[in-house]
């Protein structure tokens, strides 16, 4: 009878220890998924800054780090600006033909397609107008006036262009390189000659010459006479154009001129 008992308290003993084992499993199997939930859905504004901090590094240890290093950023460089003034420009009308034709329109209309193409070449370009406010101080890697000559007959000689760097700028070298620049530059793009026995005071001693910032490289370029060199002024601005921003571009780059 006494083991009898024995027996039954033995099972009895055994089916509880099972039971408990159970419940202490159940629990924990419970717990650890809470725990996961907890991880994975809490937002980091309700942990401690410390707590989330650890948590993060915990799980990028277990999924492991990126360690591959960003491409540096690229900071765009810089563009050189150049000016550009079309001469007469909200002033006046400069020459006039007696067919009505004004030195001002062919002179507009030349700078904006040098505006372009320097624009396309890389640089920025200030339009500027004749006595324009901008003009105060101006700095820029270079600065071309455009004009035109008369278009009243003179003789056969009257034709070709002209080009005068500032005689009163603080880099006389460089005004000079960029008034050879166009000089060289200009007259293999449109044909035409230097007229340089007709260059004026008023070319030498231009105005803005004396408003720009002293270490801006200036000059002037009347393109043409009205008269003989008409039609290519006024039918073949774009190998006016063409012929000037070679000519500044071959400053701006240092280029070679045709005689070095």
């Amino acid at each position: 009878m006494d083991n009898l008992q024995g027996r039954e308290e033995s099972v009895g003993f055994a089916q509880g220890f099972r039971e408990v084992v159970r419940h202490v499993g159940l629990v924990l199997l419970v717990g650890a998924g809470m725990a996961t939930a907890f991880t994975l859905w809490t937002p980091a504004s309700v942990l401690p800054r410390s707590a989330a901090r650890e948590i993060a590094r915990a799980m990028a240890t277990r999924v492991g780090r990126n360690t591959t290093p960003l491409p540096p950023t690229l900071t765009p460089m810089a563009r050189e600006r150049v000016g550009i003034v079309a001469g007469h420009s909200e002033n006046d009308s400069g020459a006039v033909c007696p067919d009505g034709l004004t030195e001002v329109e062919v002179n507009h209309d030349v700078a904006e397609l040098v505006r372009v193409q320097l624009y396309e070449a890389g640089y920025d370009v200030d339009l500027l107008t004749e006595f324009d406010d901008r003009l105060e101080g101006y700095s820029a890697r270079a600065l071309v006036s455009i004009h035109a000559d008369s278009c009243d007959y003179i003789n056969d000689e009257a034709t070709g262009f002209k080009v005068a760097g500032s005689l009163e700028t603080q880099v006389p070298v460089e005004s000079d390189r960029l008034s050879s620049c166009l000089i060289d530059r200009y007259s293999r793009a449109t044909g035409l000659k230097f007229h340089a026995g007709s260059i004026t005071y008023d070319m030498q001693y231009y105005h803005a010459y004396r408003e720009i910032a002293p270490q801006t490289p200036a000059a002037i370029i009347e393109v043409g006479f009205l008269n003989l060199d008409r039609d290519i002024l006024v039918n073949h601005l774009d190998v006016v154009s063409d012929g000037i921003a070679d000519g500044i571009l071959c400053y701006v780059r240092n280029e070679r001129l045709g005689m070095e």
